[in-house]
């Protein structure tokens, strides 16, 4: 049976999202990010991961992982690659077979397309490329064995990835799914995601509000 250990590196609400700023007021944003946490680790607890690690110095962070029944690692907020190469060394030491990486900003995650990309045909060593919606940054990685690559996210992350997983000697793939690809990070991704899906009900709930 293959094990798979899903890491999302979180950073403390009040320094999330400092681009919705211009859209939002201080305690709608952190409420914003509180909520799409909570969707995407509602999500996931409909997949087939066998769990799932939370990376965060945030205390906020940690209430809602637990709450949703995930585990808690901290960190030092030394970045999200960081925090995905200590989510990775969780999974090395604990006999997973693949780390899941995906972020805490896209609500709309569909856990069928996360069962999708799981059952993705990738013999180890490999790894999964998820491309946000433009095209160019990673919203998700799987990587069987969780040390088959170094994560490097960041603008241009899809690219790099690629050839950073080529220089391995890993099998790389990329893999566009459209829930997994619409991260937020400005308004204007708000808007998308309103058009997008109708998941994400404590996001939009949040929104609704605002």
């Amino acid at each position: 049976m293959i094990r798979t250990l899903a890491v999302l590196p979180v950073k403390g609400f009040s320094r999330a999202k400092q681009r919705l700023r211009r859209g939002l007021s201080d305690p709608a944003r952190e409420a914003l990010v509180e909520a799409m946490l909570a969707d995407v680790l509602s999500a996931l607890r409909l997949t087939a991961v066998d769990r799932v690690l939370v990376v965060t110095a945030g205390e906020a962070p940690r209430r809602i992982a637990r709450a949703h029944g995930a585990e808690v690692l901290g960190d030092d907020e030394a970045g999200h690659n960081a925090a995905a190469g200590l989510g990775i060394g969780v999974a090395l030491s604990e006999g997973f077979d693949r780390a899941l990486l995906v972020p805490g900003d896209c609500p709309a995650l569909d856990p069928a397309e996360v069962d999708e990309l799981l059952a993705h045909p990738a013999p180890p060593p490999s790894a999964l490329v998820v491309p946000d919606r433009h095209g160019t940054g990673t919203n998700a990685l799987l990587l069987s064995p969780p040390d088959s690559m170094s994560p490097s996210f960041g603008p241009g992350s899809c690219q790099r990835h690629v050839e950073l997983a080529q220089a391995r000697h890993t099998a790389v793939q990329v893999v566009n799914l459209t829930s997994l690809g619409l991260d937020v990070d400005t308004p204007e991704d708000l808007e998308a995601l309103a058009r997008l899906s109708t998941r994400a009900q404590r996001t939009h709930d949040v929104l609704a509000r605002c």
